[in-house]
């Protein structure tokens, strides 16, 4: 059974590895894919990938993990601040396009309906967070499944994957500073109670 690396050289191989098979599967999705371009990429060789990652699929989902633990790295869930985490998310996906990319390979061959990944833990502990801010008042009542949903989704509008309009990092920093205050803004008065 594949294991992570035992060394700091092989944590590093792993770690182009995973870089590499995040730029692959955002451009090309699972099917796609291919382990030639993410060994080359990466500058290792298949019994590496092998060896850490056991096959494609099981390399896929190690990206998967990576980037969600890169998103609650860098936009950390806080229910009491729904509107600050839409922007975080926003800039995320500025920043990395590919997460999103990721999320729509996910949905399109693997998970086409309900929730996007295994995540239990993670999300119980937005759903619980959600039903505590509610049940003090601070957010509008409902299903904390949909605020979470919501949010994310006002966040996204943005991101690759919109049928309106993509951002850019290029763009001008007026507009991203105006879109951040309507972000916020709406996902202010979506959630209010």
């Amino acid at each position: 059974m594949p294991g992570p690396p035992a060394t700091a050289k092989g944590a590093a191989t792993s770690r182009r590895i995973l870089d590499a098979a995040a730029e692959e599967f955002a451009l090309r999705g699972i099917a796609g894919a291919r382990v030639e371009r993410i060994v080359q990429a990466a500058r290792t060789n298949k019994a590496q990938l092998y060896g850490y990652f056991g096959n494609k699929d099981a390399l896929f989902d190690a990206v998967i993990a990576d980037a969600a633990r890169r998103m609650m790295d860098v936009a950390p869930f806080d229910a009491a601040d729904l509107p600050g985490w839409a922007v975080r998310i926003y800039d995320e996906n500025l920043t990395h396009p590919e997460m999103v990319r990721l999320a729509t390979w996910v949905r399109l061959e693997r998970q086409p309906s309900g929730p996007l990944a295994d995540e239990t833990a993670t999300h119980d502990a937005k759903v619980a967070a959600i039903t505590t801010a509610q049940d003090a008042g601070l957010l509008r009542p409902g299903d904390p499944n949909d605020m979470i949903a919501t949010v994310i989704a006002m966040a996204c509008a943005w991101s690759p994957v919109s049928s309106a309009y993509a951002a850019s990092p290029a763009d001008p920093a007026a507009d991203h500073d105006r879109r951040r205050a309507y972000l916020r803004e709406s996902v202010r008065r979506a959630v209010a109670p």
